[in-house]
């Protein structure tokens, strides 16, 4: 989603050119190019598929949306296991229209993962809840926090639940540290996202992920809480941003990684 720019054949050749090893995919674009088809043109390249982004929307209070939804996160984990990743980044969900019942939410995801939890972990693939700010609460993420995240993860066992770190939503949390410590003690620590905090916030705020180093965060120090807690996995950098995606994506990405190696190295 950094480059969004660029078509997957792009990304891939350009991640080869720059010895990226990884790359995080979103379901549209694999979708539009096909599952197979992208799993193979990743897979010839020598490139990991870290996370599939992104399952999720689970707290529908009608019975018919609610079914749908199941039914498209278990597409989304067979998409993520045919594209080689053990890693299915939630987004949760927010408030349905009408509703400002923020626990019956997040009950409602508990009662979705109990379902989708063995599934993802018949087929290899683990379930990582992100949480998000807290500006996103109404009509994106009802989990905002790590630990209402983990609160919800540690119902189910470490290989079918877990939580991804993203610096974007967590940076302003004085107990994001202790909980991140608390994810990794449980095996729960399933994937790690870097993106900066900019002000002013767009219109609509969604696509205000600031490049790494423009910003408010430390990602060295996020960096430095999640390897202490024993995270050895993919770092991802995920940016939404209008004018980012506005330029040219190779050179994008190539700044990109010149961020994280200044930034997060």
């Amino acid at each position: 989603m950094t480059v969004k720019q660029l078509g997957l054949e792009e990304l891939v050749a350009a991640c080869g050119e720059l010895g990226v090893p990884g790359v995080g995919l979103w379901r549209e674009p694999v979708q539009a190019y096909g599952v197979e088809a992208a799993a193979k043109l990743v897979r010839d390249a020598g490139l990991a598929v870290t996370t599939l982004c992104r399952g999720g929307f689970l707290t529908a209070i009608d019975p018919h949306a609610r079914v749908k939804a199941i039914d498209d996160n278990r597409a989304a984990v067979d998409e993520a296991a045919t594209l080689g990743t053990d890693t299915l980044v939630l987004v949760s969900g927010g408030l349905p229209e009408g509703s400002k019942d923020l626990h019956g939410a997040r009950e409602r995801i508990a009662d979705a993962l109990a379902e989708l939890g063995p599934y993802a972990a018949e087929r290899g693939v683990r379930l990582a809840i992100e949480p998000l700010h807290p500006m996103f609460a109404s009509d994106r993420c009802v989990v905002s926090t790590l630990e209402q995240a983990l609160d919800l993860a540690e119902r189910f066992p470490a290989e079918q639940v877990g939580v991804c770190v993203d610096t974007y939503h967590v940076w302003w949390d004085d107990h994001a540290p202790a909980q991140i410590a608390r994810a990794g003690e449980t095996g729960r620590l399933h994937a790690f996202q870097l993106a900066d905090w900019t002000t002013p916030l767009p219109e609509g705020v969604l696509n205000g992920r600031g490049q790494l180093g423009d910003g408010s965060i430390d990602m060295r120090a996020w960096r430095a809480l999640v390897e202490t807690a024993g995270y050895r996995g993919p770092i991802e950098v995920e940016l939404f941003n209008d004018g980012l995606w506005a330029g040219d994506g190779r050179a994008l990405l190539a700044e990109t990684a010149e961020r994280f190696v200044t930034h997060a190295c």
